[in-house]
């Protein structure tokens, strides 16, 4: 089968749904091991973690508020199928991190292990969203639309943002802290970094 022929086959309803719940299912299980070790990650769900570990407010509420001003962009830019898909997305994460400690109680953590599976674990369901055009609000629609529309790498784009979340979050957390969620960080941009390229997945919704 050639590259044309893959190149035509389009997602079905199915896949995307199946897709966005189990991206979303990864991404909420790696920021609650972020959440327990206290750390913090990338893009809107980074500042969410610094504004949970600084006024303890819940990472839910405060993820989805922050994405709020971020939908026009998904509209005007990525149509409105990407844009409802993402306010789902977010949705889910939202109420998936609030529900995980009641599924799974998680009584200590290590955190290197915490950033480095927690990262993998972010990164897999992030991809997994991506390729079905689906993004986590914020920062990971700009870098969709970027990468789409100017060739700029997804992941490398967030990499650039999550090292200036992550100096921001020196005035929360100590340096021991912030240098292994900048492992992480590390780990979850290097997945998209990857496996994310124009031309890669050949799969369209």
């Amino acid at each position: 089968m050639t590259q044309a022929t893959f190149a035509t086959e389009r997602h079905r309803f199915y896949e995307d749904v199946f897709a966005m719940l189990l991206g979303t299912l990864l991404v909420s299980i790696g920021i609650v091991l972020y959440s327990k070790a206290g750390l913090v990650t990338s893009g809107i769900a980074g500042l969410a973690l610094s504004l949970q570990i600084a006024t303890g407010l819940n990472f839910g509420v405060v993820f989805f508020a922050l994405n709020l001003p971020f939908y026009w962009l998904a509209v005007a830019r990525m149509g409105w199928r990407f844009g409802l898909r993402t306010f789902v997305s977010v949705g889910l994460v939202s109420v998936f991190t609030w529900a995980t400690p009641f599924w799974i109680r998680i009584e200590a953590v290590d955190p290197l292990y915490a950033a480095l599976a927690g990262g993998s674990l972010i990164g897999l369901g992030l991809l997994a969203l991506f390729r079905h055009r689906t993004g986590l609000g914020g920062i990971n629609i700009l870098a969709l639309y970027l990468q789409e529309r100017h060739g700029i790498r997804a992941g490398w784009f967030q990499l650039a943002v999550d090292l200036a979340i992550l100096i921001g979050a020196l005035f929360l957390l100590p340096l021991a802290k912030v240098a292994i969620s900048l492992a992480g960080a590390a780990v979850l941009n290097l997945i998209l970094a990857v496996n994310h390229k124009p031309g890669r997945y050949l799969g369209v919704t």
